[in-house]
């Protein structure tokens, strides 16, 4: 791609310090040297078809022990922080909504998002002591909107539980399983979330590999 058409970068928005990262056949991929994130071009995401026809594989149950022991990545530290019966929301719920299924057990309140398969917006229209946002952040084509609502979302000292596989320093891109998903768009790092928390006052945790959990300001700074 020549370097006059690089895009601007869909996280952190700037337009500067955009320089390609890697290329496979039919796809590019762009790395942001504000926020790090490693993103594929507008014109070469899936169709709004192609994405649905891909979720829609997606076999994950609540009768599944396996997929609630994935789950149990995120849910056990996330409820750790939780005061009895608050209220979230499961952002990019998918076909089963485990998550907000596995919370509700657990005693708290949840209301589901998806625009796929739960595209009522007016979930959006209140707001949470908790987001639990499992497998969904790689999927978005403008994560800006998505961050933006999140923090909208979220009440001052709630929480933002996030599973997404972060992109390591040694990973072989290419060759990485995560980025052959034809609907993963964007890739985070480390650095992507630490310079999220920094932008925006947020506390950050990095519980594992893939698990982020992110804490909003008790109140706004003076």
């Amino acid at each position: 791609m020549p370097t006059h058409q690089l895009p601007s970068c869909p996280l952190c928005e700037q337009a500067d310090d955009i320089t390609p990262f890697a290329h496979d056949t039919g796809r590019d991929y762009m790395i942001c040297g504000q926020c790090d994130l490693v993103f594929m071009p507008p014109q070469q995401h899936p169709s709004p078809a192609a994405e649905k026809q891909r979720y829609d594989l997606h076999c994950n149950h609540a009768s599944d022990q396996g997929y609630r022991q994935f789950l149990s990545q995120l849910t056990e530290p996330l409820t750790a922080r939780l005061q009895p019966g608050a209220n979230g929301l499961d952002f990019g719920c998918g076909p089963t909504a485990v998550i907000a299924l596995i919370l509700e057990n657990g005693g708290f309140r949840m209301n589901r998002y998806d625009p796929f398969y739960a595209p009522d917006r007016s979930v959006l229209e209140t707001s949470y002591d908790f987001i639990a946002c499992v497998e969904a952040m790689e999927h978005f084509f403008q994560p800006a909107l998505e961050w933006k609502l999140f923090l909208h979302l979220v009440k001052p000292g709630g929480w933002i539980g996030i599973m997404t596989a972060l992109r390591e320093p040694q990973t072989d891109f290419i060759n990485w399983w995560y980025r052959k998903d034809i609907t993963h768009v964007c890739f985070y790092s480390r650095r992507t979330f630490e310079w999220l928390a920094m932008r925006d006052g947020l506390e950050v945790e990095f519980i594992s590999k893939s698990v982020i959990i992110m804490k909003k300001a008790d109140r706004k700074q003076a």
